[in-house]
């Protein structure tokens, strides 16, 4: 038995003999209370804590999930390689997590991010997730909390699904491009067995000349029932399969000199295709004492054939810089943990242990290719991790205006790399383990004439690429620490308006990090990031609820060099009315301020602002079997030119004699509309 094992067991022994000394006794007849819905805001622990609901979630432009994020405030996700089907890179608190690094992302719990992947850390694709599918998203910046561990620095997304629908419903939706979007949702059985399916069809061309033919579906299913009268028990499983085909990033010399059409490619071989298939197992059970035992277990397989090419004929003037990218993994873990409520000395307090396990079995290949036809291997390796952390959690309030949260995390990982390829390039190979206690605290003041204040200090960390950690003299886990003091007010009290103001800082040591479209390692030195929040969200007045957000970030290497990419001011605002007779009506904008390209700070991205509007009607005229509702939505209200993915770098085209530095980027889309209908039965 290991150590984290005997700790986790010691500490639920403490905490099952606190709950015995003030439980009932077992003689005494218990009564069946008959279930009743209490609908109570969840205390928070931190000012920028926030729940995202799903009636904001709904209104959101079909087509990307990950487009949700921007509810998130400081939270900007933009497509990365002309068109879709891969991952989305991620922008918060000062990172370019480029596809996760540095913000955890999870479904119920599950893990989404994947560590040593063939195109990045902590790569995360959120295709897979069905936005109807999800009733709200919890958010949770900085590392304050025990229970979770890799890839959370600048934050947790935990995507949280319903267990049924009221209504069935039957939706289709058409747009430019040639985007179509189909689903269908419903719950077989409502009552002690909650069942809920969902299933997906997209496709879309995109706006570029040469065509995204962008091919996605999702199939979705949830089983939860309570086996005796005190727990809960949920399966669900979700698949995906897309195959796309990429526009990639273009330089902006060939466009600025009339070359290119910004829409357009100059290698349109890019693209690639993906599979995702996740199960996982959630239950519960409430003591009676108060306690609650928890276990999650879950189960995936993946798949990623990606095609690339960023700088032509740089490093190869006949074939040309196309690299290819395989990624075939297995992931299976879970944790197991106890929760007490009680009292201590007249307190109430809760505590918490856990125990949280994750294997991550990989097969990875990247080398060059033209046309999509391999030309050679640059590494081939397959990659196991293994990652253990026991945690404990307490929570205590020794007055009514004063609460204390605190904990802390171990993790422990073993790498093991075995390299498959003796004439590659690049030929990673050895073991490693690594360990790392994170500890965690807040404190939670007020409320004072409907005011809280919050003080928060945690450790986390992302975990580097199993290649890179094996490597001779290589730190393996990058340690963060995360500062943060804020203020959250309702003034006008219930469902009105709260306004949020966080002042935040982050400190991020040296770290070794991977760079998968080389195959190489790169040391960056520590780092400090640290700005200030203000957000608003609620309801203003009657049918008129908005939600806004502004950022500033300073993020910088602690010799004084930029970090290139860091956001420095980013801004969101929506306003949401609802008009009488069922008409839904939601305008949105988002802000994206310039962001030095390269550490110097010669070469800046420019800013950008698009509005977005929705509309949804239900029409009220009830048909003998259902309800009809329309819908419609028009992306970049104001046509804008505007870049998402933008980048710095070296690339040569055929008819030039040396490579040239130059800013490399994705094109935003232009003004998109997008209409459809949907039945609800």
């Amino acid at each position: 038995m290991t150590r984290a094992m005997i700790f986790v067991l010691a500490l639920a022994f403490a905490l099952s003999s606190w709950g015995k000394a003030w439980a009932h006794d077992p003689d005494e007849p218990e009564l069946e209370v008959p279930e009743v819905s209490v609908r109570v805001e969840r205390p928070v622990a931190a000012s920028s804590q926030q729940f995202i609901p799903d009636n904001e979630i709904v209104l959101q432009p079909q087509g990307r999930p990950a487009q949700v994020l921007r509810l998130i405030p400081g939270f900007v996700a933009v497509e990365h390689s002309g068109g879709a089907g891969k991952a989305d890179q991620y922008f918060l608190r000062g990172f370019d997590a480029d596809h996760g690094t540095d913000v955890g992302f999870f479904l119920d719990g599950m893990p989404i991010n994947l560590r040593s992947h063939a195109h990045g850390q902590g790569y995360t694709d959120l295709n897979f997730i069905i936005p109807e599918t999800i009733e709200g998203i919890d958010v949770h910046k900085g590392a304050y909390l025990p229970e979770y561990g890799d890839f959370v620095t600048a934050g947790a997304v935990n995507f949280r699904t319903r267990d049924l629908v009221k209504e069935g419903v039957i939706q289709g939706t058409g747009g430019q491009f040639s985007t179509q979007r189909y689903l269908l949702m419903f719950s077989p059985t409502k009552e002690r067995v909650r069942t809920l399916f969902a299933a997906e069809g997209f496709y879309t061309n995109g706006p570029y000349l040469n065509d995204n033919q962008y091919h996605r579906a999702n199939v979705f299913g949830k089983v939860t029932t309570n086996v005796t009268g005190r727990d809960e028990l949920s399966l669900q499983a979700t698949f995906l399969q897309s195959r796309w085909d990429g526009s990639g990033e273009i330089p902006f010399r060939v466009v600025s000199t009339g070359l290119l059409d910004r829409f357009g490619s100059l290698n349109p071989y890019e693209g690639g295709n993906t599979l995702r298939t996740t199960g996982q197992l959630n239950y519960h059970y409430d003591t009676t004492s108060g306690g609650e035992l928890f276990a999650n277990g879950y189960g995936q397989y993946y798949r990623l054939d990606l095609f690339t090419d960023f700088t032509f004929f740089l490093n190869d003037p006949v074939n040309g810089d196309g690299f290819a990218q395989f990624d075939r993994r297995v992931i299976y873990g879970g944790d197991i943990g106890y929760k007490q409520r009680g009292t201590i000395l007249g307190m109430p307090a809760i505590g918490t242990v856990g125990f949280q396990t994750r294997v991550d079995d990989v097969h990875t290949m990247l080398g060059t290719q033209t046309l999509r036809v391999p030309t050679g291997t640059t590494i081939d390796s397959d990659t196991i991790t293994v990652s253990y952390a026991p945690f404990a959690k307490a929570e205590i309030q020794p007055l009514p205006w004063l609460r204390f949260a605190g904990g802390v995390r171990g993790e422990f990982f073993t790498f093991r790399v075995t390299n498959r390829c003796d004439t590659c390039a690049e030929r990673p190979e050895g073991r490693k383990g690594s360990g790392i206690v994170l500890p965690k605290m807040s404190m939670m003041l007020g409320p004072w004439t409907k005011t809280e204040f919050f003080v928060n200090y945690g450790e986390g960390f992302h975990g580097n690429d199993a290649r890179s950690a094996v490597a001779l003299g290589a730190s393996p886990l990058a340690r963060a620490r995360t500062y943060e003091i804020g203020i959250r007010s309702r003034p006008w009290g219930g469902e009105r308006l709260e306004l949020i103001a966080t002042a935040w800082r982050l400190d991020l040591e040296s770290e070794l990090v991977f760079v998968g479209d080389e195959g190489t390692t790169e040391i960056r030195g520590a780092s400090r990031r640290q700005g200030f929040e203000v957000a608003a969200r609620g309801r203003i007045w009657g049918p008129l609820y908005v939600n806004g957000s502004f950022t500033w970030t300073h993020a910088e290497f602690r010799n004084g060099d930029a970090i290139p990419l860091a956001p420095e001011y980013t801004a969101y605002g929506a306003a949401i009315l609802h008009w009488p007779e069922g008409l839904v009506s939601q305008l949105q904008v988002t802000y994206l301020g310039a962001r030095p390209l390269i550490e110097d700070r010669s070469i800046r991205s420019p800013s950008w602002i698009t509005f977005d509007l929705s509309q949804r009607y239900r029409i009220p005229v009830r048909l003998p079997h259902g309800r009809l509702e329309v819908f419609w939505f028009v992306q970049n209200l104001f046509n804008t030119e505007w870049e998402q993915a933008i980048f710095a770098f070296e690339s040569r085209l055929r008819s030039e004699p040396d490579g040239v530095l130059d800013i490399h980027f994705v094109p935003g889309n232009p003004r998109t509309f997008l209409g459809g209908m949907a039945w609800y039965f």
